[in-house]
């Protein structure tokens, strides 16, 4: 008999979900606008503390118009953390830039500000800065957005992974000139798919919903004056993210609660060391990942290896873009030469299943599997 799938991190439905996409069948509203789009707009924007929101079909989507709206033109270079998900960088390449990517820091594994500063001196006019919160863990943000003050260059704060963090009580999102959200499915809340753009000037925002609705200017016509996209969220997808919004706390305390569990389980094993927190943040938690001393003979496939035997869901961390065949012409910023942090973390990283159904048994399972791969 199949043992029983124990996923990465899979969609949490509690039932106010299903009421709040019933009203968009009720009242017709299945369209992409709506009730409900303008509802969770508002709701997000009052959960991280002000500001604005426009609901998009994917949180690439509201990358690639957040990379619009800060200018970014054919040319341009974009500096981009390296270890990241491809999204946070594709779209400065829809938009024709030339990434230059930026190693990480071991203390959060998020982009180094002295590696960015060193970027600033081979490159002092980039176009703009993305930046990630990587499994939702807050980046030195502080130093990242001070840097891109001091330089007069728009920051792109890619929280997709961290709704919910904070940065000395800020929600992440809000730190930088644009924020960027996921509810795809296996974040810590989702809309089945669709993400956000966050910003605190207003007119941008009204500038972005009317990009991500093709464009179309306001005459009788369909009249284009500049290209559109088809970004906006549905009102059914949007119901879905209210009724998630309502639990993203709970779920919240569940992943930190599996982080912890895991820290301790491993606490005695010296190869083992869990991902590292920012103290002066709160973390989501969204993703729990190991690293394995360099010393060791077990390796992350291994460890990856044994619990998919069991039906176990794991990931490698993320493949830095630096290494990728796609960004093989793309310059590398890191503060030592020949020693990059992101691709030391990369080999010697495995993310840990962090479903918040995980039962009590299921996690002695993972966790008895893993200590077993380094007694022998």
């Amino acid at each position: 008999m199949e043992r029983k799938r124990i996923y990465l991190s899979s969609p949490t439905m509690h039932g106010e979900e299903q009421a709040f996409v019933q009203s968009a069948f009720d009242t017709n509203w299945v369209a992409p606008l709506g009730p409900n789009v303008d509802a969770f707009e508002k709701e997000m924007a009052d959960y991280i503390g002000g500001g604005y929101a426009a609901a998009l079909s994917a949180g690439t989507a509201a990358i690639h118009l957040a990379v619009i709206l800060a200018g970014v033109k054919e040319g341009d270079v974009v500096f981009a953390q390296s270890l990241t998900f491809a999204a946070s960088v594709n779209p400065a390449c829809y938009e024709k830039a030339k990434p230059v990517f930026i190693d990480s820091e071991p203390d959060t594994w998020n982009m180094d500000p002295v590696a960015l500063e060193k970027a600033f001196e081979k490159y002092p006019h980039p176009a703009a800065v993305i930046a990630v919160h990587l499994y939702g863990t807050p980046s030195k943000i502080d130093r990242i957005r001070d840097i891109c003050k001091k330089h007069q260059v728009p920051l792109i704060e890619d929280a997709a992974e961290a709704l919910g963090s904070s940065f000395q009580g800020q929600k992440l999102g809000t730190f930088g000139d644009y924020g960027i959200l996921s509810f795809n499915g296996n974040k810590i809340i989702t809309s089945s798919g669709g993400g956000m753009l966050l910003c605190s000037d207003e007119a941008k925002i009204k500038r972005a919903r009317f990009l991500a609705t093709q464009a179309r200017d306001p005459a009788r016509y369909y009249q284009h004056s500049t290209i559109g996209y088809n970004y906006r969220m549905s009102n059914v997808v949007a119901g879905i993210g209210r009724g998630q919004l309502l639990h993203l706390e709970e779920h919240k305390a569940r992943k930190n609660e599996i982080y912890r569990q895991y820290k301790e389980a491993f606490a005695d094993i010296e190869a083992i060391t869990m991902n590292p927190m920012n103290p002066d943040g709160d973390a989501n938690n969204w993703l729990s990942c190991m690293t394995i001393a360099p010393d060791c003979s077990v390796t992350p496939d291994q460890v990856m290896d044994v619990l998919a035997e069991y039906n176990i869901e794991t990931r490698p961390i993320w493949k830095p873009m630096h290494l990728q065949p796609v960004f093989a012409d793309c310059d590398f910023i890191q503060v030592k030469e020949g020693k990059s942090v992101s691709e030391d973390i990369f080999n010697r990283g495995v993310c840990l299943p962090s479903d918040i159904k995980n039962t009590p048994e299921d996690m002695e399972l993972i966790i008895s599997l893993i200590r077993k791969v380094f007694e022998k």
